[in-house]
């Protein structure tokens, strides 16, 4: 029996018979990544200006209190406290190229969000239109997959999530430390809560839902089995983190802005644009 050659010729890039507007999901996503990118890139770079001059925007100790930008966390050289290496650079990094701490570690969660599994069905609509929406013309005639440059680098997402998991351990001992204020006169620490203290810590619950929704880790905790029943604490772990996985999209969203917002909160308390308000400190 013959067929007939019925296969419908490509869509002219954004042709489609959709009614509805499938163009404000992708333009959104691309509002919102546009956002937060050039937001990130120069939060980052103020750094460079606190090393020349030895002040420090991304950290707020007003009132006693020990508030770290998740931007800047954890902070090998600088110009903050929390500094492990002092504010003197390594005699390796090239003194023509401008320094500021966020250099060193901004790559590992930007890395782990643009390989993530929701992210790159997002972006590769708002940004690429590969497709833009379904059933929309796209703006190339094929497509080379995952396994050619540059969507193959997208292979490491594992790798940047044992980083990223790393991560919430070291904002959630920067929350911690925030818990803590120091009295001017006595130098002693007292257990307080105030607003920075509130924002630190739901930043850290909120990377921490999106990161243990991982995909990856659904792999790593028991997806990797013909029969989880023959595990079952894996099985329990992987139903754990298949619950968060099925609010993935959520999570990412509200951690993306979560994290920018709690550079804007500290860097605004930094700069004496606002003030922190404490609720109470235990002495």
């Amino acid at each position: 029996m013959a067929y007939a050659d019925t296969l419908p010729k490509q869509r002219p890039f954004g042709s489609t018979n959709r009614p509805d507007a499938w163009w404000l999901q992708p333009l959104a996503v691309f509002l919102g990544f546009s956002a937060f990118i050039i937001y990130s890139t120069w939060a980052a770079f103020q750094g460079v200006g606190d090393m020349h001059n030895h002040t420090c925007s991304y950290w707020y100790g007003g009132n006693g209190a020990n508030y770290l930008s998740p931007f800047y966390s954890p902070e090998f050289w600088g110009t903050s406290p929390h500094a492990i290496f002092g504010s003197i650079l390594p005699a390796w990094w090239p003194s023509w190229a401008p320094f500021s701490p966020a250099f060193l570690i901004l790559w590992i969660p930007g890395g782990f969000r643009f390989t993530c599994y929701y992210y790159r069905g997002a972006y590769y609509k708002a940004f690429w239109a590969d497709p833009i929406n379904c059933a929309v013309g796209e703006p190339r005639k094929k497509f080379l997959g995952e396994k050619s440059f540059p969507l193959i680098i997208q292979n490491v997402h594992r790798y940047f999530f044992y980083l990223a998991a790393l991560f919430i351990i070291l904002l959630g001992h920067d929350a911690w430390k925030g818990m803590w204020f120091t009295d001017a006169l006595t130098g002693k620490q007292h257990f307080g809560i105030g607003v920075g203290t509130v924002i630190l810590t739901l930043n850290t619950v909120f990377l921490a839902m999106y990161t243990f929704g991982c995909h990856s880790l659904r792999h790593l905790v028991g997806g990797f089995l013909d029969s989880k029943s023959k595990a079952p604490s894996c099985a329990k772990t992987y139903n754990c983190v298949s619950c968060l996985n099925q609010k993935h999209m959520m999570w990412a969203w509200i951690s993306l802005f979560g994290v920018g917002l709690t550079d804007v909160y500290i860097r605004l308390c930094a700069t004496g644009k606002i003030s922190d308000f404490v609720f109470f400190i235990l002495k």
